[in-house]
């Protein structure tokens, strides 16, 4: 793997992982990295020559760009590295997660080049961190997802993918240099899409559920319930925008256009929970168009799902009357409790 750069990003030779090698397809979207050569070695005079090593040479200096997490003593996460206002997490950084603490945002912005608000940077930062980096970080320093053994494994993740292009036992005059190649352009591909992503499609989204917030009193006096101009995923961001706009009381239903009827969604305790903050009514469970609109008075109600986290109605107008019936019944379940 060779240039004629005189610039030289180290890394580790052998079996090479997802972490260093998405590190060093990150450093090369960088203009000071970009032509650099990918020098692979464990020899320390060999990295000695290098401008930035990854993964390898027992050091964490940012101050002379060396960017190894193996050492005993290192326990570095987002949270000790960025020192800023939510960057929360603490999950222990690999060779990846240092090159995107340290030089993500300079990365997101030349890939961004039309984005100029800082705001905006942050925020595709943070979501590309805690939905891809985070990952590769916890599988590298064999952080588990879960206090018990797992029913089932996933062996198509990022970081698997990039181990099968590694040399197999039994493979025959295979150049590992050209498949560390390999894995640097599947890493970069996986990068680019997660960034992509975040800015054209779940950022938008975050703008149309800040309006159904915003406007949350016209739809209901209560303040409890929210109406979407667009179907969008709408849970993760009104989770942070509830507490970013100190939203009280907090909202209990969210109505949305779905195959041309209105759906109302109960809105979970907790990110991921099942556990609803007002589920609708007892009385309407597992009914449906006639049965539904006897058990609940409304004309075009669809149906209401048996757990009760949904229902459905044919208008928009018709919808809002089921939120608003339901928040009815279910303070004056709460009263009773």
């Amino acid at each position: 793997m060779s240039s004629k750069s005189a610039v030289r990003i180290g890394t580790h030779d052998g079996t090479f992982h997802c972490d260093e090698a998405l590190a060093c397809a990150l450093l090369k979207l960088l203009p000071q990295y970009k032509d650099a050569s990918i020098v692979r070695s464990r020899s320390q005079s060999v990295l000695d020559t290098c401008d930035i090593v990854v993964d390898v040479g027992g050091e964490y200096d940012p101050s002379r760009h060396r960017y190894d997490h193996h050492m005993r003593e290192f326990q570095e996460s987002v949270s000790t590295v960025m020192k800023r206002p939510g960057y929360d997490w603490t999950i222990k950084l690999s060779s990846a997660g240092l090159i995107y603490c340290h030089f993500g945002h300079e990365i997101l912005r030349n890939i961004l080049s039309d984005v100029t608000e800082d705001r905006v940077i942050d925020e595709i930062f943070k979501k590309v961190y805690d939905t891809l980096i985070k990952e590769i970080d916890g599988i590298d320093n064999g952080i588990p997802m879960y206090d018990e053994e797992p029913l089932y494994r996933i062996v198509t993740d990022l970081s698997a993918r990039v181990s099968r292009l590694n040399p197999q036992w039994n493979s025959l005059d295979v150049n590992i240099e050209k498949q560390f190649e390999k894995a640097m352009a599947l890493t970069l591909e996986e990068f680019l899409e997660f960034v992509q992503y975040t800015r054209n499609v779940w950022l938008p989204a975050r703008d149309i559920v800040r309006h159904a917030v915003e406007s949350r009193f016209e739809v209901d006096s209560s303040g409890e319930i929210i109406m979407l101009s667009q179907t969008v995923p709408w849970k993760e961001h009104l989770f942070q925008l509830e507490k970013e706009m100190n939203v009280s009381p907090s909202i209990k239903y969210t109505i949305f256009e779905s195959d041309n009827a209105y759906r109302v969604q109960c809105m979970p305790v907790a990110q991921g929970s099942f556990v609803c903050r007002m589920f609708l009514p007892e009385a309407w469970g597992g009914l449906r168009t006639d049965a539904l609109v006897e058990a609940c008075g409304i004309e075009g109600a669809i149906f209401v799902h048996s757990v009760r986290f949904i229902g459905g109605h044919k208008t928009k107008d018709g919808a809002v009357t089921m939120a608003r019936k339901a928040l009815e019944i279910g303070r004056a379940m709460q009263c009773k409790q």
